[in-house]
């Protein structure tokens, strides 16, 4: 008996929720940038 496809799942579970971790923090820093542009009159250089 092998558990190497419980293993492999885990593994491709937890690949997954860090690269939607990932993506969630590059859009949150873009939207960031965004907003801070928005009011910063120091990025109007």
């Amino acid at each position: 008996m092998t558990h190497l496809t419980y293993i492999m799942a885990a593994y491709g579970i937890a690949v997954v929720v860090a690269g939607g971790f990932a993506v969630d923090a590059w859009a949150r820093m873009g939207r960031a940038r965004r907003r801070l542009a928005a009011i910063d009159p120091r990025g109007r250089r």
